[in-house]
């Protein structure tokens, strides 16, 4: 059977590509896929950027198996449709009676990237509706489009992991000595691409309190900014004292960069439905992941990764746990190797390709 798959192209920077390009080999062995050609059932990751557009219309246009990397797609739409566009497809999301609400949140769309209302309203019915079937990789997507079409075939497919060719050892120390980072010094790292919703100021802050205790720590900021309004809001906090400060980069020193790290801190508020694909790949190495508690995270092991509460609690949690973890270096290894050991246990491609090969030629 031929599998039509339809993804990103390989070079954006975007984790939906890399997840796709990962997810094709192990796919292969089941199947014969092609990419950007329709087939018998066609396979479309979709996320919530303008990246994913021609993806969305073509899984309207032929329908197939969806997998919504993202199931909120409210910004998709923000930045796609036109005003009375905009307003008929939240209608037909929430029905006539929410236009007022929609009218408001189109005319204050420049608050989107960090206001709540904007990620409560996922605007996922149509394209589940349509779909022969919905993958997901965690309970709370699953709900967010069982809300949306209650009719809806929705799949749960852990988020899959490609053990990659780590660097050497000497390699890693000679990036950290490069940078004056000491084996003493405790590195924590945020990874990928930097918006609002990755609470970053809330982890300078954290960061600055952490240092403020005398305590040997650095903290690696890697990626490019969404928003140019947020890279100039927090610009003097990144030039702050421990801070390293690095743009996006290749596949191979990201590796690096991952490598060097001894914590990873990758918090969502407002989250999106999305499993993030930055918290999978670290802990897959062996890195302690702080990550924000919700659904999204739910099925992440108890004892394999570091749940920071949302609200009031966030800074306060994330303060203790990153001094926890700089202070006791052999427990945050434990944390770190036990996490590794559930996403091998069950992230790996070819058993998700398993299951999706199951999904795709059940629908046909």
């Amino acid at each position: 059977m031929i599998v039509g798959d339809f993804a990103p192209f390989r070079a954006a920077r975007t984790g939906v590509a890399d997840y796709a390009a990962a997810l094709l080999p192990a796919l292969g062995e089941f199947c014969e896929v092609r990419e950007g050609e329709a087939g018998a059932a066609c396979l479309y990751h979709i996320g919530n950027n303008q990246l994913h557009r021609p993806i969305y219309e073509e899984a309207l246009r032929v329908p197939g198996v969806a997998v919504l990397h993202d199931a909120v797609l409210h910004h998709l739409f923000l930045g796609w449709l036109g005003r009375q566009q905009y307003l008929d497809e939240f209608a037909y999301n929430y029905g006539d009676f929410c236009r007022a609400e929609a009218v408001l949140l189109w005319e204050e769309r420049s608050r989107s990237a960090q206001d709540p209302r904007y990620f409560e309203r996922a605007m996922v019915r149509r394209i589940a509706e349509v779909s022969r079937a919905v993958v997901v990789h965690n309970p709370g997507a699953a709900r967010i489009v069982a809300v949306h079409a209650s009719g809806a075939r929705v799949e749960e497919i852990p988020h899959l992991f490609a053990p990659p060719e780590l660097p050497s050892r000497r390699t890693v120390r000679r990036w950290r000595e490069e940078r004056g980072l000491g084996e003493d010094t405790f590195l924590f790292g945020v990874f990928g691409h930097l918006r609002e919703s990755k609470r970053l100021a809330a982890v300078l802050r954290a960061f600055e309190r952490v240092r403020d205790r005398g305590l040997q720590v650095g903290l690696l900021v890697s990626g490019g900014f969404v928003s140019s309004d947020l890279e100039r809001a927090l610009g003097q906090h990144l030039r702050g004292p421990g801070i390293l400060r690095m743009p996006f980069c290749p596949e191979a020193d990201f590796w690096i960069r991952a490598s060097a790290v001894d914590a990873c801190i990758n918090l969502r508020y407002p989250a999106a439905g999305e499993t993030s694909g930055i918290a999978v790949r670290l802990m897959g190495i062996g890195k302690p992941v702080l990550l924000s508690a919700g659904e999204e995270n739910s099925r992440m092991p108890e004892d394999g990764c570091i749940r920071i509460d949302t609200g009031v609690a966030e800074e306060a949690m994330l303060i203790e746990y990153m001094v926890w973890l700089v202070q006791h270096p052999e427990d945050a290894r434990e944390v770190g190797a036990r996490g590794a050991r559930r996403i091998a246990e069950r992230h790996s491609p070819r058993e998700a390709a398993r299951r999706y090969w199951e999904v795709l030629s059940s629908c046909l």
